[in-house]
């Protein structure tokens, strides 16, 4: 089992080398998508965060109103620490699963862990090389007004609000520059996936 570790800040481009790597063939195992998972009714997380915040922020379904919890955590440092110590030990658990799962159906397949906070939940440890996808604060900042509609303000302080992307390039063993074209991007990927076929060999 050979894991990558997959992070970025935001819009700098990380889900696009996901959907690249996950082309070659590599399993891509989208940290979103498992932190809704234990976050669904009935669940402990789920269970914790309604303890915590109390019925208000559930649905009419019984889910918890994501927005509402964003809203409570965004400027509240605190808040922030208490909902990812959470949920981030479920996620980390399903990732480990996940990857077993995998590794039994195809023991040298790679598995790409598409993780936004890598650094930050300290789970570069676990995996055999992180890539990060990089892109100028300027590029990021008009991908989101472009995307999310955000003024230049609300794009910079969600950027901002992320851990530093050049201490994320510092830990990094593979950096992919996200400033020019698709084209270019695919040519760094295609790079890579040369040299993680390779390390991967190398442990075999």
């Amino acid at each position: 089992m050979f894991i990558i570790g997959l992070t970025g800040n935001i819009a700098c481009g990380k889900s696009t080398v996901a959907q690249m790597l996950a082309e070659k063939g590599a399993l891509v195992i989208d940290a979103d998508q498992l932190a809704r998972e234990v976050v669904r009714p009935g669940q402990p997380a789920w269970a914790a965060i309604v303890k915590w915040l109390g019925e208000g922020v559930l649905l009419e379904d019984g889910s918890l109103d994501r927005q509402k919890i964003a809203s409570h955590v965004f400027n509240d440092k605190g808040a922030l620490q208490k909902l990812n110590a959470l949920t981030h030990p479920q996620v980390i658990s399903l990732f480990h699963t996940r990857s077993r799962e995998c590794a039994k159906g195809d023991p040298g397949k790679i598995i790409v862990w598409d993780v936004p906070l890598l650094f930050e939940a300290e789970m570069e440890g676990m995996v055999n090389c992180v890539v990060v996808v990089a892109s100028r604060e300027e590029t990021q900042i008009s991908r989101l007004r472009e995307r999310n509609g955000f003024s230049r303000e609300e794009a910079r302080q969600r950027i901002r609000s992320q851990l530093e992307l050049q201490k994320k390039i510092q830990g990094a063993d593979f950096v992919l520059d996200n400033d020019s074209t698709i084209e270019f991007l695919q040519q760094q990927v295609d790079s890579l996936w040369e040299k993680l076929q390779e390390a991967r060999g190398s442990r075999q």
